[in-house]
């Protein structure tokens, strides 16, 4: 990916440019309208009614505008980390915070799993490595903290943060992807917004059943 001389990254491009905004907009609402993110330059260009040429001008190419759009959609629940941390409230109460705000960034923008496999495994390695940066990175990092925390006032059993992170990161996956699959296979419906709080309790259950030592797990019953 060529990057662009008028930012260092990907996420700095969003909110600061008028055209590069539009263009973003637009790449969303192509992928949400075609639930693909196979969607064209001239498309994206068509819609946000911006020259295509532009498109190398604010991202380089292609690819880094999918790294934008990205960097863009992640970027609401990556900054509440430090402040969800910082609040004076149990571990399992923030813990409950963070599903529903990841479950709700997935929701809201339905195409994010697919963009982030595509650019961790099939875009590039400095595509790879700026995911790592400002996605994967941040939210280990927060899931390691906060396992901590609730280990050490004794809310939680010891978790590896690198399986919690596989397995909540991972349901929010299969929520978006195996449910288009099944609604097609066997009449499963779209991922509406009852569907998202029933999935957040779900998760809730399953995660936090699993984590709660006995101490705590009877404190909440």
């Amino acid at each position: 990916m060529t990057p662009n001389p008028h930012t260092s990254t990907p996420a700095r491009v969003a909110g600061r440019n008028p055209t590069a905004d539009k263009l973003l907009l637009a790449a969303s609402e192509l992928m949400i309208a075609s639930n693909s993110i196979e969607v064209s330059l001239s498309e994206i260009a068509q819609r946000s009614g911006v020259n295509a040429a532009l498109v190398k001008y604010h991202f380089g190419n292609k690819d880094g505008l999918l790294l934008a759009l990205l960097a863009r959609d992640a970027a609401t629940e990556m900054t509440n980390l430090d402040y969800l941390m910082a609040q004076p409230i149990p571990a399992s109460a923030k813990l409950k915070l963070h599903i529903a705000g990841i479950i709700k960034a997935y929701h809201q923008f339905p195409y994010m799993n697919r963009l982030i496999h595509y650019l961790l495994h099939e875009s590039g390695n400095e595509a790879a490595d700026e995911v790592s940066k400002f996605f994967i990175g941040p939210l280990l990092d927060f899931h390691r903290r906060l396992l901590a925390e609730g280990f050490e006032s004794g809310e939680f059993h010891k978790i590896d943060p690198v399986l919690f992170y596989t397995s909540l990161i991972g349901a929010c996956d299969n929520l978006f992807f195996s449910r288009h699959a099944m609604s097609r296979a066997i009449g499963v419906g779209p991922v509406t917004e009852e569907v998202c709080r029933d999935y957040v309790a779900h998760m809730e259950s399953m995660l936090l059943g699993g984590m709660l030592t006995n101490k705590k797990a009877e404190a909440t019953a």
